[in-house]
């Protein structure tokens, strides 16, 4: 008896004028069988599910769930792709979703130019979903968002350290990939950002190679302001506002992005990243305010200037201009003192395994977060033991996690199941993972990041470094 299996795939688009949930996207899997004998056609119900929605959100028996998750596991979580839009930018195609599905939010809520990795903050969109930037840990026929899961299990998912300072899974990471440059733009300080209730964010890039093989329009970033830019000339940029191009990339310099390398960016400091795909750790806060009025022809509102700024203060160009870290901008040395190239944790490395430091460096004497890049050649097997719980992400290859298989998808669709990311609890972790590739020919990839104090034996940036 012969078999063959069909997979039919059907999309529709919105109807009328209600809006539902995902206005563009709509999605019908049905999954046959052929038997040759009969010439029937048999349904079949696949053993797992593929996409999200059609998990069941839990609410209650949570602690119990996630327990026996974790014991068959090894100490890992499974998370589904957390997708997140930018209205004001163009998407870049080198996140793996379907062309089709960029627009899944909607044309109004803008293309999708961000995938968020482990992640317990929320988006500051506006018009947003209500889970919109919250990772959903995959349960067997359930999910529960990781926010929920580290609110039940508390120091068991991110350490004793974390737990009791900050009492929530305090950083996330994510990649943004675009087709130009975003905005210059900077992320308030802790003191800046609690004006208005909220967190500083720094933040540091790391640009793997597996998702830039093309560098799109303007593989350059922007950085900071030329020594002796003065607050004047910056506030002239500000009253231009209206008038078009406000002329601040005049006052600032762009640095050649190259895949690989990454760079280190503190609160106050003017950034435009440039159109590599970027992997972003971060402090876990969606705070900026965007300086240019015009991008690539363009216009950027004034509103996402003042945006976590008191109300009375936006228009205030000399309050605007002082949330800027006038030093750090100005720094005549500021690529050497930013700049990351991958540094090789010899202590986690061996044969046929790499384990890399991609970001790292302390802000000011603090280390906020870090990140690490593990390569597994072809069939190797290793343990790799860290100091704390962290999001991984696999860039390349495919192979196991502990119990669980992980693999590098070629194509996702927009609310499709994946096997690459996953959180790692503290504890395993410390107890240590085990990483096994099973392909004869390709390396297994994958970059991991780390919360608050984690690493207090990571590098600092140095010129040799």
């Amino acid at each position: 008896m012969i078999k063959i299996t069909i997979l039919w795939i059907s999309f529709s688009a919105p109807q009328g004028i209600f809006k539902p949930l995902y206005p563009c996207f709509s999605m019908e899997v049905v999954i046959v069988s052929h038997d040759t004998n009969s010439g029937s056609i048999i349904n079949q119900n696949p053993a797992m599910k593929r996409f999200l929605n059609e998990l069941e959100v839990k609410k209650s028996g949570i602690r119990m769930l996630l327990e026996e998750a974790l014991e068959k596991s090894g100490g890992i979580m499974r998370l589904a792709p957390c997708w997140v839009p930018r209205s004001f930018l163009h998407p870049g195609g080198r996140l793996k979703l379907h062309p089709s599905d960029i627009y899944a939010y909607g044309l109004d809520r803008g293309g999708i130019d961000e995938r968020w990795f482990a992640s317990t903050t929320e988006a500051a969109n506006e018009g947003r979903e209500p889970d919109e930037g919250l990772s959903y840990v995959v349960l067997e026929d359930s999910r529960v968002t990781l926010k929920q899961a580290v609110e039940e299990l508390g120091a068991l998912m991110v350490g004793k350290e974390i737990w009791e300072k900050y009492s929530r899974w305090p950083v996330y990471s994510k990649f943004f990939d675009n087709m130009g440059p975003i905005p210059l733009h900077m992320h308030q300080s802790d003191q800046d950002a609690a004006l208005v209730g909220q967190e500083g964010k720094p933040e540091a890039y790391y640009f793997p190679p597996q998702h830039n093989f093309v560098t799109n329009r303007f593989p350059y970033t922007f950085f900071g302001i030329d020594p002796g830019t003065t607050r004047e000339d910056l506030i002239r940029c500000l009253e231009r506002w209206n008038c078009g191009d406000n002329g601040i990339l005049a006052l600032s310099r762009a640095y050649r992005l190259e895949p690989g390398t990454g760079w280190q960016v503190g609160t106050g400091i003017l950034h435009a990243p440039g159109s590599l795909c970027t992997y972003e750790p971060q402090w876990g806060s969606d705070v900026f305010g965007i300086y240019q009025s015009l991008v690539e022809g363009r216009e950027v509102s004034w509103s996402l200037l003042v945006k976590d700024m008191p109300p009375e203060r936006h228009r205030d160009l000399e309050f605007i201009a002082g949330q800027l870290d006038w030093e750090s901008n100005a720094d005549p040395f500021f690529k050497q003192h930013h700049f990351l190239k991958p540094v090789v944790d010899q202590e986690n490395s061996g044969p046929g395994f790499t384990d890399r430091w991609v970001c790292y460096g302390s802000f000011t004497g603090w280390q906020p977060f870090t990140a690490k890049e593990l390569t597994v050649e072809p069939g190797v097997r290793c343990v790799i033991r860290d100091r704390g719980a962290y999001g991984m992400i696999t860039v390349q290859g495919e192979g196991t996690m502990n119990r669980l298989r992980i693999s590098s998808p070629s194509l996702i669709r927009f609310g499709e199941l994946t096997d690459d990311e996953i959180f790692c609890t503290a504890r395993a972790a410390q107890e240590g993972v085990v990483f096994e590739n099973g392909s004869g020919r390709e390396p297994l990839v994958m970059l991991r990041y780390f919360g608050p104090e984690v690493n207090p034996q990571a590098p600092e940036i140095s010129p040799s470094h």
